[in-house]
């Protein structure tokens, strides 16, 4: 089920399977940057309040955090409201181009960069371990697809956690985790 228990949105089904978010997996300094592009088509300027304002990140992120993460400064950071809180401290933001924070022991980088069209997504998750790469590219790629449907004006439910299984994200992770070694 979804978050809200609607059940399969196929809207969000059909952009998780168009297949436009790109990855790649790098070992930096002993941990490891999974960088995911997205292309939208929405200028930097719709996209930006959806990467930082708590009520926009509501409705597609694992990441609900308790402030607007548009200033330097402590923040925390919850999946569900019963889950402890964890550190989302903002390191920088430069709007409406690059927004860093941590989100426990993760390092999350977002960049928005102008296209023709719209703009191109850019995260980089920096974290520890290996194993876990397959997981976070599959689970991202159905949060940008959640984001790239809401951007488009459509009600859909967040899909976090368990609900994300209905949506493929076992058969993702395992993509994922073929393709990024």
């Amino acid at each position: 089920m979804t978050e809200q228990g609607k059940g399969i949105d196929p809207t969000v089904t059909a952009r998780i399977d168009d297949d436009a978010t790109d990855a790649t997996l790098a070992e930096v300094a002993g941990r490891w940057v999974l960088t995911m592009t997205r292309p939208l088509p929405h200028p930097v300027e719709r996209v930006w309040p959806k990467l930082t304002e708590p009520d926009q990140l509501r409705t597609w992120s694992p990441v609900g955090p308790n402030r607007a993460l548009d200033s330097v400064g402590p923040a925390t950071a919850r999946e569900t409201p019963q889950d402890e809180p964890e550190n989302a401290e903002v390191l920088v933001c430069d709007p409406p181009r690059e927004l860093v924070h941590r989100w426990g022991d993760h390092l999350l980088r977002w960049t928005l960069t102008p296209t023709p069209d719209g703009s191109l997504l850019t995260l980089e998750h920096t974290f520890d371990e290996h194993p876990g790469r397959g997981m976070y590219a599959a689970g991202w790629h159905v949060a940008l697809a959640v984001l790239a449907t809401v951007l488009d004006g459509h009600e859909v439910d967040r899909v976090v956690g368990e609900a994300a299984r209905e949506y493929g994200w076992s058969t993702l992770r395992q993509r994922y985790d073929a393709t990024l070694g």
